[in-house]
């Protein structure tokens, strides 16, 4: 079983909606069991609020479904625990690291480190774009599959 944990500031935006992107996307295509999907935050700010308003009615647009969810802190166990370690953008991975410690095992990356395009996906809560961010996490989830089950 593939284990992926996404992490961005918040655990309410970018993160969720990355990971119940990926659940649907391997449901579609048959791989459920295989993976193991979650999100986490690098800070305190949102922890046990739901999802983003924003990142809810996105995901329903295109037909992906969003279930209840607390957001919760990353924590050092989460490094043993996860194949994959995936942020959203530069200074997420600088508090994934200052949370986890080193990354040994080159477990994180930035999400669209596996895109053709590697760069920072930028932050809802802030930019009120919700369709670029999709945009981006679509292109960086299908991207992180392709190559992983390649």
């Amino acid at each position: 079983m593939i284990k992926v944990m996404f992490v961005c500031l918040g655990n309410i935006c970018r993160s969720p909606m990355a990971e119940f992107f990926l659940k649907d996307l391997v449901r579609k295509q048959g791989l459920e069991s295989e993976f193991y999907i979650e999100s986490s935050a690098t800070s305190y700010e949102e922890v046990g609020n739901d999802v983003h308003y924003g990142t809810v009615r996105k995901l329903n647009s295109v037909g992906i479904p969003v279930e209840h969810r607390e957001a919760k802190r990353l924590s050092k166990s989460d490094y043993d625990k996860f194949d994959y370690i995936l942020g959203m953008e530069e200074s997420n991975i600088r508090n994934i690291l200052r949370i986890v410690g080193q990354d040994n095992d080159n477990k994180v990356y930035r999400l669209l480190d596996f895109s053709d395009n590697p760069r920072d996906i930028a932050d809802p809560w802030y930019t009120g774009n919700f369709d670029k961010t999709y945009e981006d996490i679509l292109e960086g989830c299908k991207a992180f599959l392709e190559k992983v089950i390649s």
